[in-house]
């Protein structure tokens, strides 16, 4: 009854493995046998092994070597995942008790024997007991005698043959310890004379460049100035504005220079800079008794730094709708003059 009942359990297990491989179904009665059979040989193995255990263990036998090659022959007829996982089951099995088998092995090698070794060392190193005779103690394992004075360094000597020797450290370009360079004699540098002689420094066509300069910047001052006055002599009682009179409609470049010449008038106090009733700059020549050095209002003027970009001098321009430049350039100012 209970092989009957294994037997219909193993056909049970057969119709519900793998419900996902329709070919195993197609098989023939046959294979299906011949897999139950593996199965049943695969179970037999492991239990065998497990009931076998201290026997499998054992140095002497070889039980284990037997139950792996009996277990290769039975890996021949595996096909399907259920033999293969008994396979694997038993592979685990297996290796455990190796693994146990290969921990309880004990070496045959002979036991190092460390009074032996010393007294071979000694003796190696050339121990004198003839000496040591005389004084042995009652202690016969302590080794009596004296050492010859090279005794150590014959046994680095030796010992030196068996170690790999690390390579010598080299410059390939000399040592760094070289010896200190030769002091060079310090030559001591004349010392410059203050006055006449650091003006001559300069050389005589740049000191010309800077003098022609300076003149040009002079003259087109006084030449702003001279327009100015014109202007306001002619029609003294309305203001000039102060972007109509250095807003040169035609050239940014000349707008900022007649801004630049115009900051040196008023620096020196000939013209002023005011607002009018809309809040907007005007300018006018000082009267011949300000703006000098008997002005006691000189103290009052202050400077200030403004900026003009190329976009803030095209809206002046279309702002304040400005056509001509009141302070022509300077070469066309002397063809009207002439």
């Amino acid at each position: 009854m209970s092989e009957d009942a294994g037997s219909s359990g193993d056909s049970r297990q057969d119709s519900e493995e793998e419900p996902g491989q329709g070919s195993e179904r197609a098989k023939p009665d046959g294979d299906h046998t011949d897999r139950r059979m593996l199965r049943h040989q695969y179970r037999q193995l492991i239990n065998k092994v497990q009931q076998n255990r201290e026997d499998m263990l054992s140095s002497r036998s070889n039980s284990l070597t037997d139950a792996l090659q009996e277990a290769n022959k039975l890996f021949s007829g595996v096909s399907q995942a259920r033999e293969a996982a008994l396979d694997a089951q038993f592979l685990v099995l297996a290796s455990n008790l190796g693994k146990e088998k290969a921990n309880e092995l004990h070496s045959e090698m002979t036991v190092f024997d460390s009074p032996a070794f010393a007294e071979d060392l000694l003796t190696f190193m050339g121990l004198n007991r003839l000496e040591g005779e005389e004084n042995d103690s009652d202690d016969g394992s302590i080794a009596s005698g004296f050492l010859p004075n090279n005794a150590w360094h014959k046994l680095g000597a030796e010992a030196e043959r068996y170690f790999r020797r690390s390579p010598s450290f080299h410059y390939m370009l000399g040592s760094f310890k070289a010896d200190p360079p030769v002091p060079r004699q310090r030559m001591e540098r004349q010392k410059r004379r203050a006055g006449t002689e650091e003006k001559r420094a300069m050389p005589a066509q740049l000191k010309k460049m800077e003098e022609s300069h300076q003149e040009a910047t002079e003259k087109e001052v006084e030449r702003i100035l001279g327009l100015l006055q014109t202007y306001f002599k002619d029609d003294p009682n309305i203001p000039i504005s102060f972007f109509d009179f250095v807003i040169d409609p035609s050239s940014f470049a000349r707008t900022v220079e007649n801004i630049f010449h115009v900051s040196f008038i008023i620096r020196d106090g000939f013209a002023r800079i005011k607002l009018d009733q809309d809040k907007l700059p005007v300018i006018e020549p000082s009267h011949e008794d300000e703006g000098r050095e008997n002005d006691p209002n000189a103290q009052v003027r202050n400077q200030a730094v403004i900026s003009l970009s190329y976009q803030d001098w095209k809206d002046i321009v279309e702002t304040f709708e400005i056509t001509e430049p009141m302070i022509p350039p300077p070469g066309v100012s002397q063809e009207n003059e002439s």
